[in-house]
């Protein structure tokens, strides 16, 4: 199938490694010319050379998103040097602190700037250079944890915050002719992630949890979430607009402990 995606240029906030790396190099064997942001500038260089793109083609910029005007940086940056921005996709999230009585008002307010925050400022400063290209697509990448709840209430809370920002942008920004959805992905198993950690830990309770929560009896892949992603960036996807689509695996509980 023709996804239309060839000459776009597509940002991916986050996207040195796991998912969001993932994302950037799905949408660069489909064409786009791709502009990706890290913190670790070895991570970055390294990710940039494995997308495999001619060197006009693929940007790479360190930018931490949390810090003000960072990622306002990036998505301007990485514009001015692809020709634009057709395609955006705000990749970056985490957690910090502990459960709600080990944690501190400082701890809530910076998961929701990690997650939530940094969406709001990067599709901010990337329609205006969509609007020149007559229009785009979004995708945020959200979490099962927004609708399940698991251990450390302030990542679900900032993941729901950011499903209801799909579809209130899609409302906002569909007479310019720019889509926004979210996916929310699952456990995704991947070398270096934190579930390949927690595995080595934790290997009895790591089984347990895949046998209970997973009916395919295994995590997901970076792979299978891009492209999912990578299809609702697309022409494909013209009529899906405000949507949060799950890419699960119908997994039970987000935690492998805990709920």
């Amino acid at each position: 199938m023709d996804l239309h995606l060839n000459g776009k240029v597509a940002l991916v906030t986050g996207g040195s490694r796991g998912i969001g790396h993932a994302i950037a190099a799905r949408l660069s064997t489909e064409g786009c010319r791709v502009g990706i942001c890290g913190r670790d500038p070895d991570t970055l260089t390294e990710a940039t050379a494995g997308l495999g793109r001619a060197e006009s083609d693929v940007v790479g910029v360190i930018a931490d998103v949390t810090r003000p005007g960072e990622v306002e940086r990036f998505v301007d940056a990485a514009a001015e040097a692809l020709g634009g921005v057709d395609l955006l996709v705000a990749n970056v999230g985490g957690t910090v602190g502990g459960g709600l009585l080990d944690s501190t008002p400082e701890d809530w307010a910076q998961t929701f700037e990690l997650n939530t925050g940094h969406a709001v400022r990067a599709i901010r400063t990337a329609v205006p250079h969509m609007q020149m290209n007559g229009g785009g697509a979004v995708v945020i990448v959200s979490s099962i944890s927004a609708s399940k709840p698991s251990p450390r209430a302030q990542y679900g809370a900032a993941k729901a915050a950011e499903n209801y920002l799909a579809s209130a942008f899609a409302r906002e920004l569909g007479p310019l002719d720019i889509r926004v959805n979210a996916v929310s992905p699952g456990s995704v198993l991947f070398p270096g992630g934190g579930w390949e950690r927690y595995s080595r830990r934790h290997p009895n309770e790591f089984d347990e949890f895949v046998q209970r929560d997973f009916p395919a009896r295994r995590l997901g892949t970076v792979d299978e979430v891009a492209d999912v992603v990578t299809f609702l960036l697309s022409e494909r996807a013209s009529w899906v607009n405000g949507a949060t689509i799950a890419v699960d695996g119908a997994q039970g509980r987000p935690s492998a402990s805990g709920y």
